[in-house]
């Protein structure tokens, strides 16, 4: 009698809440219906809250590639980078083999007013060793991290003192900085390199520009490589600083998102300024808006290799347990009408992941005539009406090539194992006082610091020792590039600037120099914003003909 009374309120129920849903569309009602049956009538106890999640993260599958679906640490850790700041301790670490060691403390920030220092290195934290058992980066970032105001006590160990040290730290709040690197690069001539578009990137570029401008800048090189893009509202705000009033930044549209347009407000203050914007394969989403931005209005000359294809907005929708849907809504467009989403299957992602590999494999990193352009994607710049390229990417005015001359499988092995950094932060903790006194900032240090031989045979012996077979031949191939990379790093740890490395490293950055070139090249500049390039109408034509 009892098992009847349960079936006859499960079916009163299950009929109630079909009565309730009768006004909804019948894909809707079918898919709640099936979740209560099996919630309600399962063999078998169900996570209900799992299985929900599950039937969202099927359909968005079966959707676009960016469409996604994240739980609520995943949502966490995602924003963070975009919202500019997270509470912490506030410090840069890296890791030496297992031992974290910090390369600099924020200026300001909660270890920094502690006293903790560069070159110490965390044993404890809150009574749990994090030395010498092999924890995850993210494991320990998740002992740092916490809300602000609380408190976390560490132990470290500081070359030269024999007891450990102990800090009790208040957690604050830690600004996250768009902005990797900001110099002159001679008199007139700036650079500066963004790696993200998030909450506060235009204000930092704002910053970052005043600055270069009161050092003498006349001329930019807005350097985007590797930059994967952020809010659709941070290129906005970048693009108004440069275009002219009513000037179209980039507009969206979709099925059910009527089109919008982004108009510049004639507002900026560098409407003048002559730009160059280096892009790779790995710049996307606002990156590829910002660049193709200034490419449809002759406005700046990309340089770089095509840009990765992402022209899908996503909107965020949020629920009440902090995961997160982000939701395709419509696309992208350049204000040439460009769409510069790449092609893909719909419910194929692995596909559209291994897209950059097919790039790689039919050589378009490598040589301009391995890129073909069919001329039904053929589009026209908004100002000079010069001849530019659609269908997946931001293709660049200058295409630079990878060189990998200096590659060798020697390098890659060292690279792989981490050697290289694992020397740096070894050489640094041994030499941080000397070359800070020999060296006043990173200009000079760039200008007299030199690699020895005598260090480069430490690095060999290092790779010895982690099972790196030393070659002479292929030694010699990577040996400049080996050099230049070790300098780089040793500049970051013992100056405390991201930035350090690029003011270093970019004397061999192919991509840079080429920029650079471009923009001191005052005929070539004005010739490729009036005319295009010309191996672009020939790769057609060879495309055509075939």
């Amino acid at each position: 009698m009892k098992k009847i009374l349960v079936a006859i309120a499960m079916g009163m129920a299950l009929s109630l809440t079909v009565a309730a849903q009768r006004t909804m569309p019948q894909a809707m009602q079918k898919l709640l219906n099936a979740e209560y049956a099996i919630s309600s009538l399962y063999v078998d106890s169900v996570n209900e809250d799992k299985l929900v999640e599950d039937a969202i993260k099927g359909m968005l599958e079966n959707l676009d590639p960016h469409s996604s679906y994240t739980d609520a640490k995943e949502t966490k850790e995602l924003e963070e980078p975009l919202q500019g700041e997270f509470s912490g301790v506030g410090i840069q670490f890296n890791m030496n083999k297992d031992t974290l060691y910090v390369i600099q403390t924020v200026p300001g920030g909660p270890s920094e007013r502690v006293g903790v220092l560069a070159g110490d290195r965390i044993i404890y934290v809150n009574d749990t060793v994090i030395a010498g058992v092999k924890m995850k980066n993210s494991d320990i970032q998740k002992r740092l991290r916490g809300k602000k105001g609380t408190h976390v006590t560490i132990k470290v160990k500081r070359p030269g003192v024999k007891e450990l040290i102990t800090f009790r730290i208040t957690r604050d709040n830690i600004p996250v900085h768009s902005i990797d690197a900001t110099y002159m690069m001679d008199e007139c001539t700036g650079y500066l390199r963004i790696s993200r578009f998030g909450a506060k990137t235009h204000e930092e570029m704002m910053d970052a520009l005043k600055k270069l401008k009161k050092q003498g800048m006349t001329q930019l090189i807005m350097d985007l490589s590797d930059n994967g893009g952020g809010y659709l509202n941070a290129a906005i705000d970048m693009c108004n600083e440069f275009l002219d009033r009513g000037q179209l930044m980039v507009y969206t549209e979709g099925e059910n998102a009527p089109r919008n347009e982004a108009n510049a407000n004639g507002w900026g203050e560098y409407k003048d300024l002559h730009m160059v914007v280096i892009v790779n394969q790995y710049s996307a989403s606002a990156a590829e808006i910002f660049a193709g931005a200034m490419q449809d209005w002759d406005r700046a000359v990309i340089v770089g290799r095509r840009s990765f294809g992402k022209g899908l907005v996503q909107r965020p929708f949020k629920f009440e347990d902090g995961s997160m849907m982000r939701l395709t809504v419509a696309r992208y467009y350049t204000p040439s009408g460009r769409c510069i989403q790449k092609p893909y299957n719909r419910g194929d992602k692995k596909a559209y992941e291994k897209e950059l590999l097919d790039r790689a494999n039919v050589g378009e990193y490598y040589s301009l005539d391995s890129i073909q352009f069919n001329d039904t994607l053929r589009y026209t710049t908004r100002l000079n009406g010069r001849t530019i390229y659609g269908g997946g990417g931001v293709m660049p005015d200058v295409y630079v090539p990878i060189d990998t001359s200096e590659y060798s499988t020697y390098y890659r092995d060292l690279t792989a194992k981490g050697l290289i950094n694992q020397f740096a932060i070894k050489y640094v903790d041994k030499n941080r006082k000397s070359i800070g006194k020999q060296f006043k900032n990173v200009k000079d240090f760039d200008r007299g610091f030199v690699v020895t031989d005598e260090m480069m045979r430490d690095l060999i012996a290092m790779g010895e020792q982690d099972s790196v077979k030393y070659d002479e031949e292929k030694y010699r191939t990577s040996e400049q590039l080996l050099k230049a990379i070790v300098k780089g790093l040793i500049a970051r740890d013992v100056y405390g600037d991201p930035g350090a490395y690029s003011v270093v490293i970019n004397h061999r950055n192919r991509d840079v120099q080429a920029a650079y070139e471009v923009l001191n090249d005052r005929d070539r500049y004005n010739r490729l914003l009036l005319e295009g390039n010309p191996e672009y109408e020939r790769l057609v034509k060879r495309h055509n003909n075939q």
